[in-house]
């Protein structure tokens, strides 16, 4: 199955833009995340993918891990259904070593150093972009293997309201409702939603006959408000709120058959930007923020830990447009961590402050990017980052790229400061994690087209790993990805398709043993058709085996199914299906993952 879905991405890529009809470009979208300056998707070196508010309706999808998991690169690990601990990998490398940013700001957990995306669900979401490969000279620690960047949703337009509501399977359902619009010189948006779901028992009871094997459910509340006002025309000042609850039933190999485990999760996002364009050459911004995660566990309603990360930042980001197709960017950060728990840590403070710097230049055909960090962290020291990056453009719609990067991850507080605790203490002494990141590139973007076929190679040294005795942690281990990737997605009237393949070598460098969790070879195909105020969509998703521990994941082939129908210009109804056929598989070994599910909502946008 896995050559037979590759050589369909790998037709479909190709032959599509030579067979594509004439249209109108509609691909030259402005990103963000891939510099941290405006520039068109077309141009960006580093490879993107960004999917806005039209295409993330489109696809039905409730929550974050769902909507990633079909895009190029990307791969999700999900210990249960909805609201369980969800793990992403992206191009082979490991969730704490990709960095999630909330509007730019850091929700990430300290302790952990992954983000709980499990708890944010798309009804506050606008915008994701995806950005795959080394870009620490951009956002600093955890950027090894990219950035998935999360916009909320702000107000444009007249004033108006809009809700929705759905259920499905499992006893899910969901409320949502938002007003959004601009008034004079002020712009705003406010949404709410909460989605519940009674779920499936996450661990398989014959494989952890310790688990209490009732199903294991999940309720979700969240807010998302943003507020901006014009001072004049060249300024403006705005302050956004971000803030989701969830609460999942969880399952404990460990325990008591009879007892009931859960967590309460929250993130929490608080900022204030003051906006100026002192001239028509300098944008300047200037961000205070606080990212929240906060985790309580409790068994039979009794708390019995907790572990709460405060991420406080303050950004001043200047961006110069030096001369026609030229642009620099220079910025100072301030990052304090701070670590509150029911595990006195040894230490429970960090600061880091940074510098950076980055210059976009086209000379005709050809660009160049570079881009320099600096951060000196309060605890281990200094970790200094760098980007080369090169494109051609030739033949109308086409472009080569090249880049050669290094990265870093910071240890967590769990990696240096946990306590002395069953003989197994944190280290101190740890260094950062590093990798080297070579790549090169083929694009096509053009008569809504657009292909993508890159060639990665990431070697990460330092590797933060249990030393032999398990009683502390040392940068002992090396791992080294590389691979291919290949992406198209095209319009062709009322025929929309889409398609990704990877092919990959996640291993440690000196075992030769794959990355837990990872498969060498996974994609999707996702086809869809307009019939008037129909929409129809169906997408094949394939991932070969993995390695969970001494534990084999085997291989699978899903297919999902989309259905929307708009009854007229307020009201839309959609229909998901995932997994038609029921196919038996898992993401965590033990685990055991939703079957097939059916999902129906209604929306309405005034």
């Amino acid at each position: 199955m896995n050559q037979k879905l590759i050589s369909i991405a790998l037709f479909g890529a190709i032959t599509c833009p030579v067979f594509a009809v004439a249209q109108t470009n509609t691909l030259d979208e402005i990103v963000v995340t891939a510099t941290r300056m405006p520039q068109s998707l077309s141009k960006t070196i580093a490879d993107t993918t960004v999917l806005n508010e039209q295409e993330i309706r489109k696809t039905g999808a409730t929550d974050v891990p769902t909507l990633l998991r079909s895009l190029p690169g990307v791969e999700v690990a999900q210990s249960g259904g909805l609201g369980a601990t969800s793990g992403i990998y992206l191009r082979g490398t490991e969730s704490k070593q990709v960095l999630v940013l909330l509007d730019g700001t850091r929700i990430n957990s300290a302790t952990t150093g992954a983000t709980a995306l499990e708890h944010i669900m798309l009804d506050s979401i606008e915008r994701i972009e995806v950005v795959r490969g080394n870009v620490s000279s951009l956002y600093g620690s955890e950027a090894i293997g990219g950035v998935v960047q999360l916009f909320t949703k702000r107000g444009q337009g007249a004033s108006a309201f809009n809700a929705s509501a759905g259920a499905g399977s499992h006893g899910t359902r969901r409320l949502g409702a938002g007003f959004s619009g601009d008034v004079n010189d002020t712009s705003f948006s406010v949404n709410v939603v909460n989605v519940k779901t009674d779920g499936v028992s996450a661990l398989n009871p014959q494989m952890a006959p310790k688990a209490n094997p009732n199903k294991n459910g999940y309720d979700n509340n969240s807010l998302s408000a943003q507020v901006q006002h014009a001072l004049g025309a060249d300024h403006s000042l705005s302050a956004s709120l971000f803030s989701t609850r969830g609460n999942v039933s969880i399952d404990n190999a460990f325990g008591v058959r009879t007892s009931l485990y859960n967590v309460l999760g929250n993130i929490d996002k608080l900022s204030l930007a003051l906006e100026d364009q002192f001239s028509a050459v300098w944008h300047s911004q200037v961000r205070l923020a606080r990212g929240t995660d906060d985790s309580r566990y409790y068994t039979n309603a009794v708390q019995t830990s907790r572990y709460q990360t405060q991420n406080n930042q303050f950004v001043w980001q200047n961006n110069f447009n030096i001369a026609e197709g030229q642009q620099i960017n220079l910025a100072v950060e301030r990052l304090g961590q701070r670590v509150s728990s029911s595990v006195l840590f040894n230490q429970n403070v960090r600061n880091v402050n940074s510098l950076l710097g980055g210059y976009v230049g086209e000379y005709g055909a050809h660009q160049l990017q570079l881009n320099l960090r600096q951060d000196r962290y309060s605890d281990f020291g200094t970790a200094n980052t760098g980007l080369l990056g090169y494109r051609i453009a030739f033949a109308g719609s086409w472009r080569a790229t090249a880049s050669v990067s290094n990265a870093f991850k910071a240890p967590t507080f769990n990696d240096m400061y946990w306590p002395l605790a069953f003989g197994y203490q944190g280290n101190p002494n740890l260094k950062p994690e590093r990798s080297q990141n070579k790549e090169i590139g083929l694009h096509y973007a053009a008569n809504n087209q657009r292909l993508d076929a890159v060639y990665f190679d990431n070697k990460i040294s330092e590797l933060i790993a249990l030393n032999a005795a398990f009683t502390t942690v040392t940068n002992i281990s090396q791992a080294r990805i590389n691979g291919q990737e290949l992406s198209y997605s095209g319009d062709f009237g009322a025929n929309h398709l889409k398609a990704s393949a990877t092919l990959q070598n996640p291993r440690n460098a000196v075992t030769g043993a794959v990355l837990a969790r990872r498969a060498k070879e996974f994609g999707s195909v996702a086809v869809s058709h307009d019939f008037g105020v129909w929409n129809m969509g169906a997408e094949v998703r394939y991932s070969g085996a993995r390695q969970d521990g001494v534990n084999t994941l085997h291989g699978y082939e899903l297919l999902n199914l989309t259905a929307r129908y708009q009854i007229d210009q307020h009201l839309n109804l959609s229909a998901r299906v995932d997994n038609l056929f029921n196919r038996n598989y898992s993401e965590v070994y033990g685990y055991n993952t939703l079957g097939r599910t059916l999902f129906v909502g209604l929306s309405y946008q005034q």
